[in-house]
């Protein structure tokens, strides 16, 4: 199983930018798909999370700013993130829990990391 991020980039405060990842691989189903972010000499944090049947959860800094997005067809997650903050930049890691046709085992997979700077 892969999960490839895209999107990220350098923007201006109050810019948007859209963060996709797409997982593939010998997936069965997936149950929770979600971003997170980790800034320069911080802890890796919760940014938002989707379940399969949509129900969203986001952390308060985002609320009203991000939304979070899923499409169960192509097993991709994406999160717009609009009126961004110097505070956003961090780099951005969606995460998958899913069950592998293999051995149907549930399990957490990590994408590699996407940069955002938010800076004028």
């Amino acid at each position: 199983v892969q999960l490839q991020a895209s999107g990220g980039g350098l923007v201006q405060p109050g810019g948007s930018l859209r963060l996709s990842c797409a997982a593939s691989g010998s997936i069965g189903t997936i149950y929770i798909m979600g971003w997170f972010r980790q800034a320069p000499g911080k802890q890796r944090a919760l940014v938002a999370t989707i379940t399969s049947d949509t129900n969203t959860n986001y952390a308060d800094s985002v609320k009203g700013r991000f939304t979070i997005s899923r499409d169960n067809a192509k097993n991709t997650v994406y999160l717009q993130m609009n009126n961004l903050k110097p505070e956003d930049t961090a780099v951005y890691y969606c995460n998958a829990v899913l069950r592998t046709v293999v051995d149907g085992v549930a399990r957490s997979y990590w994408g590699q990391g996407t940069q955002v700077t938010v800076s004028s």
